[in-house]
């Protein structure tokens, strides 16, 4: 089987100049943790990126939706689904909130699937909005987070499209670990009588482990070291390190060639 590498692209020198001193301005404005500056500064640049010109208020006598549009730039008239849990730090969202709300309407904006430019956006808002964010994290269009004070993405992790991180108890994506498109990755369960009860567990991945394409991890579950589950898997019991699982519930199914010999042996045996 060969191997390749990714190949370098790039956009002109122009727009990359452009793409750069954008992504520097909203870094430096969102420096400041002050909800109402982050959400004026996010309700701007919204503006912007749609319509084209700079903010202004919607006229009184302007068609009911493009008032509509208008307002709902502005992160202070959207309601998020996760700060309306009951275990939500107020203080920690409502600063985060603001960034979640451009994260989100970014990658839904005409520039939100230029790869070269959204891997730096978003990591660029990972920093403010994450408890951790290493180095040379690539984070796709679609993903989304519950809080974003629970989770800790390491060096060189790669998080594909359309991916749920909920991180309503806690998540640690370890260094150079891979989210594949689609798949889930939990931190709470809910009680089986009462749905209203929840318990919020630490949820963790690798190092180097894999979560393939359209895979779930239940809450809890920590996925050793380069560990796998399977496509559509769902792991809900801890995946020993260089261990292949797949299914529902996922199960065993192989160990890597790189494993150490005395668990490859092991794995045979069983």
């Amino acid at each position: 089987m060969p191997r390749y590498e990714y190949r370098a692209l790039n956009p002109t020198p122009a727009a990359e100049k452009a793409f750069l001193a954008w992504i520097d301005q909203l870094d430096k404005e969102f420096i400041n943790r002050d909800p109402q500056h982050r959400s004026e500064v996010v309700r701007n640049a919204l503006h912007e990126l749609y319509l084209g010109h700079p903010y202004a208020e919607p006229k009184p006598a302007a068609p009911l939706a493009e008032q509509v549009l208008v307002h709902s730039f502005d992160p202070r008239n959207a309601t998020l689904e996760p700060e309306t849990y009951g275990d939500a730090d107020a203080a920690k969202y409502t600063e985060r909130k603001p960034l979640i709300w451009f994260w989100m309407m970014y990658d839904r904006s005409p520039v939100g699937l230029n790869h070269w430019f959204g891997h730096r956006v978003r990591a660029m808002l990972a920093r403010h909005v994450l408890k951790h964010c290493g180095k040379n994290v690539k984070i796709f269009h679609g993903v989304e987070v519950s809080f974003g004070y629970n989770l800790t993405i390491e060096d060189n992790c790669t998080i594909h499209k359309y991916v749920l991180l909920d991180d309503r108890g806690e998540i640690i994506i370890h260094e150079g670990s891979s989210v594949s498109d689609y798949a889930n990755v939990y931190s709470h369960a809910h009680d089986l009588n009462d749905g209203m009860i929840v318990d919020n567990h630490r949820t963790e991945i690798g190092p180097r482990a894999r979560i393939t394409y359209h895979a779930t991890v239940l809450s809890g579950v920590k996925v050793g070291e380069h560990g796998m589950v399977g496509s559509m898997g769902v792991a809900s019991k801890n995946v020993e390190p260089f261990t292949i699982v797949g299914g529902i519930p996922a199960k065993p199914i192989k160990i890597k060639s790189i494993a150490p010999e005395d668990q490859r042996k092991a794995f045979e045996k069983r």
